[in-house]
């Protein structure tokens, strides 16, 4: 019987991250997600199996988020958020689809998208509690689904040309309906004796 399988293709540069330093990242993943990962750092595939013992399969699709993380710059450290929750999810915004294929287009916004020494960014990261990669020509988001989604949010309004201080506007208001859902969350779960 053939084991399940799926498949992820990386860039090149990108192939050494998900080794790692003598292979440790390639087998904690193995590990994590009782997986077996076969590399072809020459064409930059990666075939992710599960291991015939595997009692889950949605570890394979789980094991392909985190790969797919590390493959649009984020570091194993980063990615490995992904395991943390289920509602973690990543996100991936091709810029080409919302800018066309103009370079010089792509480059200024991922510019735009990174701010000043890093700042922007940064703030995006702070203000929704998310992890945010720029690489090559998409921009990838790893968060709960409400982080994630106010981080896309904020990232879209910067490709509208949207001035930098609305986008901070929005994102603090956003944080603060976001620490008042948690609240009241935590507030609902609080067992009453």
């Amino acid at each position: 019987m053939e084991r399940a399988s799926t498949y992820v293709r990386i860039p090149m540069e990108r192939i050494g991250v998900l080794i790692g330093p003598n292979g440790r990242i390639k087998e904690s993943i193995e590990k994590k997600f009782n997986v077996e990962l076969q590399i072809d750092s020459e064409a930059g595939n990666v075939k992710i199996m599960l291991s015939p013992d595997a009692q889950d399969p949605s570890a394979l699709f789980r094991t392909r988020e985190v790969v797919t993380a590390i493959s649009r710059g984020f570091s194993p450290e980063r990615a490995f958020k992904l395991l943390e929750d289920e509602e973690t999810t990543l996100q991936i915004i091709d810029l080409r689809e919302i800018l066309g294929r103009s370079q010089s287009d792509i480059k200024r916004f991922k510019g735009r998208i990174i701010g000043k020494n890093g700042r922007t960014r940064g703030i995006i990261e702070e203000l929704t509690e998310a992890e945010v990669s720029i690489y090559g020509y998409t921009v990838s988001i790893i968060g709960n689904t409400d982080q994630a989604n106010a981080a896309r949010e904020a990232i879209l309004m910067l490709l509208k040309g949207k001035q930098h201080r609305t986008v901070y506007q929005y994102l603090y208001k956003k944080r603060s309906e976001l620490k008042k859902k948690d609240m009241e969350l935590w507030e609902t779960k609080t067992p009453t004796f």
